[in-house]
């Protein structure tokens, strides 16, 4: 895909305003098991679905063991992923886009490098706030690891 039409596929806040010449590979430089965690939250937060009781005692698990999939205001499961998104360094974070990127099929893994700067020079928002709403994200981040050569399972055995 050209880097003019591509640019619209990214969209948020990371959206093309000049192209980017081509650039060789690189090694991505955020560690797997940070992301294995991402991946794993982004699931957690993936799988609510909307409260159906607001009460007073709504989503207290005793009571209702499935009420942890209700997606309640004070849920702290997206808070504590844009906490950790937000925690990591601008490296990491660039890396993290470019790698939902390469799982999406916007950038193909010999084009890291180049999606990697994109992110960087592209950047206008938060990182946490731009990677929430992206629906799939953990199926993108998964696909890019696998993409990369890199196994999802290993890193995420090492997380759980």
């Amino acid at each position: 895909m050209p880097l003019e039409k591509r640019g619209a596929a990214l969209g948020g806040p990371f959206a093309f305003r000049r192209q980017r010449a081509s650039v060789g590979a690189a090694m991505l430089e955020i560690a797997s098991d940070k992301v294995a965690h991402i991946i794993i939250k982004a699931r957690e937060y993936d799988a609510k679905v909307g409260s159906w009781d607001d009460s007073a005692k709504a989503g207290d698990a005793e009571e209702d063991p499935e009420s942890i999939l209700e997606d309640y205001a004070n849920d702290p499961t997206r808070a504590e992923l844009a906490g950790f998104i937000d925690a990591l360094n601008d490296d990491e974070q660039a890396h993290l886009v470019a790698l939902a990127w390469i799982g999406r099929g916007t950038f193909a893994p010999e084009e890291l490098e180049e999606a990697v700067e994109t992110a960087r020079d592209e950047r206008v928002s938060g990182t946490s706030e731009y990677l929430l709403g992206i629906p799939l994200l953990a199926d993108y981040l998964e696909e890019g690891l696998e993409r990369l050569g890199i196994s999802v399972e290993d890193a995420e055995n090492d997380v759980l």
